[in-house]
C-alpha cells in the first residue's frame, strides 16, 4: 500500500508541473539594469502592456532624443519581441529535462488455431537509465536556458546600438540637408545673376555655363540629401517598430556638440570583456557543452535500459508474472562517434569564445581610436576652420561693399563657407558614430556628461546689394 501511494504521489507531482509564463525575464532586465538607462518589458497580453503602449504615444510626441528613440524601440520593436520567446523556449526545455520519461503499457493478445482459448501478456517498463540521467540532463539544459538569458539581454544591446547609430545618422542627414538647401539658393541666386551680367555684356558664355553647372550639380546633391533623410527616417522606422500615423515623429534637426570630455580609454578593454553579455554568453554555452560531454560519456556507457513486469495468461486460463529487463548490449555502437562529437563542439565553443574576447577588443580600440581622431578634427573645425571661412565672407563682403569685388567672389566666398560646414557636419556625424559603436564594445552606455553646443551654420542669406553694384562692371 505505502508503495502504491508513493506511486500515486509521484505520478500527482510529475503531472502538477508547469512551464513559467516569462521564466527568466527578470534575469534579462538585471543584466540590463547595469548596463541602460532604458527599461524593457516583454508584451505577453497583460494590463502592463497598455501603460507602455501609453509611454511609447507620449515619447512620440515629443521631439525625439536618442535616449527617448531607444526607449521606444526596447518597447516596440517586433523582432526584440519576438526574441524574448527564445526565454520560453529554453526554461520549456529545461522542464523538459527535469521530467521522468512515460513508463510503456504493452498488452497483447493470441489467438490460438486450435487451443482451448486465447491467451494474454501484459507488461509495463520504465526506462530508469533515463531517469537516473535526470539530474544530468537538468545540469545541461540548466546552463542553457542561463546562455539564453544573456543572449537575450545581448540582444536588447545591440538594438540599443543599432537604434543610435540610425538616429545619428538621420540628424546628421538632416543637418546636411539644411546645407544643401543654402547651397542650392545660393547657386540659384548666382545663376541668376550670371545671366543678367551676361544679357549686360559683362560675362562670357563661359563664366554663365560654369554658374549654371554649379546650380544644376547643387540641385542633385540637394534631391540626394532629401533622398538620404527619408531614408534615414525610414531606417529608424524599422528599428523602432513603427509604421501608419506613429512615422510622423520629429528630431532635432542638428546634432549635439562634443561632449565637454570623454571617457578615457585606459580600462575599456577590461570593462568590455567583463561587461559584454555576448562574451558572457559564449562562456555558459561552452560551460553547457562540458556538461553535455559528461552526458554523452554516462550515456555512451549505458545506453538505455528498461525494468518492468510483466504478466501472461495462457490459453489454458492460468496467469503468470515477474519482473522484466531490458539492455542494449554495446556492442556495435559503443558511443564513441558522440563523444568525439561532443569533445569535437566544446572545443569549437572554447575557441569561438576566444575569438570573441580577441574580437571585443579589437572593437574597442578601433572605435575609441575613430572616437578620438573625430573629436579633434571637430574641435579643429570649430577653432580654426569655420571661424576662418567667416572671417573670409565677412572681409569679402567689406570689399563687395566697397564695390572692389564682384558679387561672384562673395557668394563663392559664402558657397566655400558652406562647403567647410557640411564637412563639418559629416565629421560631427562620425564622431557620434564612433561613441555608439564604442558603447556597443564595451557592452553599455558610456557615462553621459553635458555638452558643448555645435558651431552655428553658416548663415544662407546672400548679399541684399548686390543689384545695385552688377552692372558696374562687377565681374567674377
Amino acid at each position: 500500500m505505502r508503495a502504491a501511494s508513493a506511486a500515486l504521489l509521484l505520478v500527482a507531482t510529475a503531472g502538477c508541473v508547469r512551464v513559467p509564463r516569462g521564466a527568466g525575464f527578470d534575469d534579462v532586465q538585471r543584466s540590463l539594469s547595469t548596463r541602460t538607462s532604458a527599461r524593457v518589458s516583454w508584451n505577453q497580453g497583460t494590463s502592463a502592456d497598455a501603460a507602455v503602449a501609453e509611454r511609447v504615444r507620449e515619447l512620440l510626441a515629443a521631439e525625439l532624443t536618442p535616449e527617448g528613440a531607444v526607449q521606444i524601440a526596447l518597447f516596440n520593436n517586433p523582432a526584440l519581441q519576438a526574441t524574448y520567446e527564445r526565454l520560453g523556449i529554453a526554461q520549456a526545455d529545461f522542464v523538459q529535462a527535469g521530467l521522468f520519461p512515460n513508463p510503456v503499457l504493452h498488452a497483447s493478445v493470441r489467438f490460438g488455431v486450435a487451443g482451448p482459448g486465447p491467451g494474454a501478456e501484459l507488461s509495463l517498463l520504465q526506462d530508469f537509465i533515463r531517469i537516473l540521467e535526470v539530474p544530468l540532463r537538468k545540469r545541461v539544459a540548466a546552463a542553457e536556458l542561463e546562455a539564453t538569458k544573456l543572449e537575450v539581454a545581448q540582444a536588447v544591446i545591440d538594438l540599443a546600438g543599432n537604434v543610435k547609430t540610425a538616429f545619428y545618422t538621420l540628424q546628421g542627414a538632416e543637418q546636411m540637408l539644411e546645407l544643401r538647401r543654402t547651397v542650392a539658393r545660393a547657386t540659384e541666386l548666382s545663376a541668376e545673376i550670371a545671366a543678367r551680367q551676361r544679357e549686360a555684356g559683362n560675362i562670357t558664355d563661359l563664366d554663365l555655363a560654369s554658374e549654371r553647372a554649379l546650380a544644376d550639380e547643387a540641385k542633385l546633391d540637394l534631391a540626394k540629401a532629401e533622398a538620404d533623410v527619408l531614408a534615414g527616417r525610414e531606417e529608424l522606422n524599422a528599428l523602432l517598430g513603427l509604421w501608419g500615423a506613429n512615422t510622423a515623429w520629429k528630431v532635432a534637426p542638428r546634432l549635439p556638440g562634443l561632449p565637454t570630455e570623454d571617457m578615457r580609454r585606459q580600462g575599456l578593454e577590461s570593462l568590455a570583456v567583463s561587461h559584454r553579455l555576448d562574451l558572457a554568453a559564449a562562456r555558459q554555452a561552452a560551460e553547457a557543452q562540458a556538461r553535455s560531454l559528461g552526458l554523452a560519456r554516462v550515456t555512451a556507457l549505458f545506453p538505455d535500459g528498461v525494468f518492468g513486469g510483466e504478466a501472461e495468461r495462457e490459453p489454458e486460463g492460468e496467469w503468470s508474472a515477474g519482473p522484466a529487463v531490458e539492455f542494449s548490449t554495446p556492442i556495435f555502437d559503443q558511443g564513441q562517434a558522440a563523444v568525439a562529437k561532443a569533445v569535437a563542439e566544446l572545443r569549437e565553443r572554447q575557441r569561438r569564445y576566444a575569438a570573441l574576447a580577441v574580437h571585443i577588443r579589437s572593437q574597442v580600440r578601433r572605435s575609441a581610436t575613430r572616437m578620438e581622431s573625430a573629436r579633434r578634427r571637430v574641435e579643429y573645425f570649430e577653432t580654426v576652420v569655420l571661424p576662418l571661412r567667416q572671417q573670409i565672407v565677412e572681409r569679402t563682403q567689406l570689399q563687395y561693399n566697397a564695390m572692389q569685388v564682384g558679387v561672384f567672389q562673395l557668394l563663392q566666398a559664402k558657397r566655400d563657407e558652406i562647403e567647410a560646414g557640411r564637412a563639418y557636419v559629416e565629421t560631427l556625424t562620425d564622431y557620434w558614430l564612433a561613441r555608439a559603436e564604442l558603447e556597443r564594445g564595451v557592452g553599455g552606455d558610456l557615462p553621459a556628461g553635458p555638452t558643448r553646443p555645435s558651431a552655428p551654420g553658416a548663415a544662407p542669406a546672400p548679399p541684399a546689394e548686390h543689384e545695385h553694384h552688377m552692372h558696374h562692371g562687377g565681374g567674377q
